[in-house]
Formats: C-alpha cells, sequence, structure tokens
C-alpha cells in the first residue's frame, strides 16, 4: 500500500487513506514498517506455540501479558512476516525463559513466553537479528570499499 498524491497536492498511504502528508518523503517516512524487509521463515513450532497459547485464553480466559504480547501471539500464529524490530522485541524475550515451563494454569511465565514463539520463536528471533545486522554490516563495508575504490 504505497503513497499517493491526492487532486489537492498533499498525500495519503493507500488509496483510501485521508490526505495528510505534506510530501511523498513524509508520508513515507510515517509509514516505514510498510517499506521496511520483512521475515516470515520462523520454525513452524514458533507458530504452534502461539496458536497453543491463544487457544488456552480462548477457552480458559487469561488476564495474562499485555497487548503487544497477544498482538505477536496472532501475527506468530497467522505466520505474518516480521520486521528488524519486532524480531528484536521477540529476542529481548529471552530473559523470560526461567518461566518458559510454568504450566498455563499456574501462572502467566509459560503462556506469555509461548506468546512470543516459546523457546523455539525466541532462539530464531536471537539467531535471525544477528544475521540481519551481519548482512547489514557486510553491506555497509561494501559500500565504503566502493566508495574508497572510487574515490567518491
Amino acid at each position: 500500500m504505497p503513497c499517493y498524491e491526492c487532486e489537492n497536492g498533499m498525500w495519503r498511504f493507500g488509496e483510501t487513506g485521508n490526505c495528510q502528508y505534506d510530501s511523498k518523503e513524509s508520508c513515507e517516512t510515517a509509514n516505514k514498517d510498510y517499506y521496511a524487509k520483512t521475515y516470515n521463515d520462523y520454525p513452524q513450532s514458533a507458530t504452534n506455540n502461539a496458536k497453543r497459547a491463544i487457544k488456552y485464553k480462548e477457552e480458559n480466559g487469561s488476564s495474562c501479558g499485555t497487548q503487544v504480547g497477544w498482538t505477536r501471539a496472532r501475527q506468530l500464529a497467522n505466520r505474518e512476516s516480521l520486521s528488524r524490530d519486532t524480531i528484536a522485541r521477540m529476542a529481548s524475550f529471552k530473559r523470560h525463559e526461567q518461566h518458559a515451563d510454568v504450566p498455563y494454569d499456574e501462572g502467566c511465565g509459560g503462556l506469555m513466553y509461548d506468546c512470543w514463539g516459546g523457546k523455539s520463536g525466541v532462539n530464531w528471533a536471537i539467531k535471525k537479528l544477528d544475521q540481519i545486522d551481519k548482512e547489514k554490516n557486510n553491506l555497509d563495508d561494501r559500500f565504503k570499499d566502493y566508495l574508497n575504490k572510487y574515490g567518491c
């Protein structure tokens, strides 16, 4: 859903968005997540963990977690693509690993850990984040080499 120019010279995000941006650049900046590279190669087990957590909440109710955690569970359950920033948040959930084995009916730890993909999802996120950052650093190094080589 790219940015489109409106008849009045303003810009909108998507075909039905409001004409609220002064320039195409400001429209794209405000909607940068749409233009960012995304990834959906996380393991099926992460999807299964998220589905199991959602099913438990639907069948038993739960006041555990935050809206962000349940949103992440729905994204993983639906196999949606994730941005680097989202992957970084998943990786940071490693700090809760000590609660991963808490049964759903005995506390929030295991339930919410599974919302974030469980052990397989969190470990994938850690590895993926490292891979993404190494690729970016390699591109940066190649760009610097190009500039040095051609004197730009």
